[in-house]
């Protein structure tokens, strides 16, 4: 499945909704997305994963890069992935979690909550 990233302003937010599958072959466009927004003065990003298929490590890379990127210019970085848990067949949570690095994200189940200012994030 050929990926897809739309960028939509959110209030203060720039939310990339990501669609399909994050891998080696997807992933530098999702890179390539965070780069633009942040050259573009955007420092409060939230990536909407929530129609992610498919994630493998360097998408996992991507994430993390994104992460240090956000965090290196004083920005957040914020994931919308499905409410469903890791146990029950959201893919992305549970390569993150399989991973090791879940816990670094501030994980939200849809875009109100993760644009809101009481917004709380998912536990890992």
């Amino acid at each position: 499945m050929a990926l897809k990233v739309g960028t939509e302003p959110w209030g203060e937010w720039t939310v990339l909704r990501v669609v399909g599958e994050l891998d080696i072959a997807t992933s530098p466009t999702v890179r390539q997305h965070v780069h633009d927004a942040v050259a573009e003065g955007r420092r409060h990003l939230v990536l909407d994963l929530s129609e992610v298929l498919f994630c493998d490590s360097s998408g996992v890379g991507v994430l993390v890069a994104a992460r240090r990127l956000m965090r290196s210019c004083a920005g957040e970085l914020r994931l919308i992935l499905p409410a469903r848990g890791a146990e029950d067949g959201s893919h992305v949570n549970r390569v993150l979690a399989a991973l090791g690095v879940r816990r670094l994200f501030d994980c939200y189940p849809d875009l109100p909550s993760a644009a809101g200012e009481k917004g709380t994030p998912l536990s890992a």
